[in-house]
């Protein structure tokens, strides 16, 4: 096989608009296990939007842009179901901006001959697969705008800020969610944005420079960012998907504002969709009643979902989205305030 042979089947992104999954969450409601859990999150996620004083921070862990949900994330923002987004760096740039760009996730097989991708530059995200060529441009672009900032410290907000700017100027990247959020002033954040091709965009920047003529990450100002958030709006409810670093950082704002010395009460709603298991103590399958005794997620209306994100987040997005509590919601724009305070 070509690498044409296999690059052949573009991923499509599924439509939450497409289809009413308001009957079927209903039905959850009396039945058990995951499917009731389901039924009690989409309603949580629709408390959240329908409480004016309620600013919503979704996590993004995984590869779920690469898995056909950019269009399911980009309507949530569209209606301002969405006012600031904590993600992996493969999510953000390494997917969703790479399709901004103009390239394409395809299907594929994890039972592929991976040797074979490897000699064809090929990535393969389970049964996803990426033209590694193409991701190199990708890595080039972050380059690109990287050399064009003033050298000095940046959160990661700063620079995804940068990268909605290039799509715009560009006129490229209209489904993606680096350029909605751009255009709509929701931040977005990368604690981890080295690990992508954001990090190798700054490697090939750093490269040969002196520490003075530099761009630079500054993780602490992603933190103090989220934290300012907070404190803007106390009552706070998060979406996350997957769990990780994502997960981490925005429950950790609460301690932040804390520490502080502010008054901020925990996140008021949250809802968690993962696979992974509670009983090795790691983060990703950690409780929400768990992250209660860091005094970081109120309890009262609090859901986690064992299930497949792809399975999950399309329903429960579709049940928000048609059952309209976003209508009477404006958008909070934290990002301008962010910048107006840089």
């Amino acid at each position: 096989m070509t690498k044409k042979d296999y690059l052949k089947d573009v991923v499509k992104h599924i439509d939450p608009t497409a289809f009413d999954a308001r009957p079927i969450i209903k039905s959850m409601e009396d039945t058990a296990f995951q499917a009731r859990n389901m039924a009690r999150a989409a309603d949580i996620y629709n408390r959240m939007l329908a409480d004016e004083d309620c600013a919503v921070i979704m996590c993004l862990a995984g590869s779920m842009i690469s898995a056909g949900q950019q269009k399911v994330i980009k309507t949530l923002l569209d209606c301002n179901a969405i006012d600031a987004i904590v993600a992996t760096g493969a999510n953000i740039v390494d997917q969703d901006f790479f399709e901004g760009l103009g390239f394409k996730h395809y299907k594929g097989s994890p039972f592929a001959d991976d040797s074979k991708l490897r000699d064809l530059a090929i990535d393969r995200i389970y049964d996803t697969l990426i033209d590694e060529d193409e991701l190199r441009i990708c890595d080039d672009t972050m380059r690109q705008i990287i050399d064009e900032m003033k050298p000095g410290a940046y959160s990661s907000r700063e620079i995804i800020r940068e990268m909605g700017a290039y799509l715009d100027r560009k006129g490229l990247g209209k489904d993606s969610i680096v350029h909605t959020c751009y255009k709509k002033n929701v931040p977005i954040f990368v604690p981890a944005f080295s690990d992508c091709s954001a990090g190798f965009g700054f490697v090939m920047h750093q490269f040969g420079r002196k520490k003075d003529q530099m761009v630079t990450l500054d993780a602490a100002k992603d933190f103090l960012e989220l934290t300012k958030i907070k404190l803007k709006k106390a009552d706070t409810g998060l979406f996350m998907i997957g769990g990780g670093v994502p997960k981490n950082f925005a429950q950790d704002i609460v301690v932040a504002a804390d520490i502080l010395g502010k008054e901020a009460p925990m996140h008021k709603y949250a809802v968690q969709i993962t696979v992974a298991d509670e009983r090795d103590g790691a983060l990703s399958g950690s409780t929400l009643k768990e992250a209660s005794s860091w005094g970081k997620v109120d309890t009262v209306w609090e859901q986690m979902v064992f299930c497949e994100a792809t399975i999950a987040l399309p329903l429960i997005a579709s049940s928000v989205y048609h059952t309209g509590n976003w209508k009477k919601r404006s958008e909070n724009a934290f990002g301008k305030a962010l910048d107006s305070e840089n």
